[in-house]
């Protein structure tokens, strides 16, 4: 099996432009379809090669959608254009947000995932970026709105990042203590947070700041799980406890995913 290994990076505050999503792959399910996840890469990789990664994981009844970030520049690598969900200067609490790209990346997300049919339970996952992108797409869920205050449509039922960053994070707890709804959606989302020790491109310490942020912000379903030695990549045994998480948390709401 073939694991993805993208490098993680940021982007600069370049004019606003318009920006075109790549190609975006999809994985069928191999048995009847019960669930929808959306997978993010990470920067400067492409749709294809989660999509291959995923084809090979035992979820029959999952269908995964792998989308391709737009190029643009980076800032971290001198304005280089490259596939980049949003754009970031690095990755700290003190670094600006670009609340404008984080929108487009979960509107873009929401968008594939609003054509599913309304039986499908739906999710988010990501690696990297990807899974920044994909806890801001969970902040959205719980908040019921994207940064710029419009309507967030998806009813998100599991989230999943993997070597990632909680972006916002400044002022996420602020804005879910202060509504009732917004407090009761995030105790009840589920997340999977998963970050290497040995990761020397994002953080263990941010990934690991970052869960405990979501936590005191009341998102108490989270799981977060570290790998001792782990870079910034990914292994089958940390793909074991996605799918084994997965499989738990969707059966909690009536699915079979894993034959036993």
């Amino acid at each position: 099996m073939s694991y993805n290994s993208s490098n993680m990076g940021s982007g600069s505050r370049t004019g606003r432009m318009a920006l075109e999503f790549g190609r975006t792959h999809v994985v069928r399910p191999k048995g009847k379809h019960q669930a929808t996840i959306v997978w993010l890469h990470g920067l400067g990789d492409k749709g294809s090669s989660w999509s291959q990664l995923l084809e090979t994981l035992p979820l029959p009844n999952i269908k995964w959608i792998c989308p391709t970030a737009p190029t643009r520049p980076v800032a971290l690598f001198g304005g280089f254009p490259c596939t980049a969900w949003f754009d970031v200067g690095d990755i700290s609490e003190e670094s600006p947000d670009d609340l404008e790209g984080l929108d487009a990346a979960a509107s873009h997300v929401a968008n594939l995932l609003s054509t599913e049919p309304a039986d499908i339970k739906l999710g988010i996952g990501g690696f990297s970026m990807g899974a920044a992108a994909a806890i801001y797409s969970a902040s959205c869920r719980v908040l019921g709105q994207y940064g710029n205050g419009n309507l967030y449509p998806i009813n998100l039922r599991a989230v999943v990042g993997l070597s990632g960053w909680l972006p916002c994070s400044r002022s996420l707890r602020n804005r879910i203590t202060v509504s009732h709804e917004a407090a009761r959606r995030a105790a009840s989302l589920p997340m999977l947070l998963c970050h290497g020790s040995g990761d020397d491109v994002v953080a263990y310490k941010h990934g690991e700041k970052s869960a405990q942020t979501l936590s005191s912000a009341g998102f108490r379903n989270l799981t977060f799980k570290t790998y001792n030695g782990l870079g910034h990549y990914t292994i089958p045994e940390e793909m074991d406890v996605v799918c084994n998480w997965l499989t738990v948390i969707l059966e909690l709401d009536g699915l079979r995913l894993v034959d036993r």
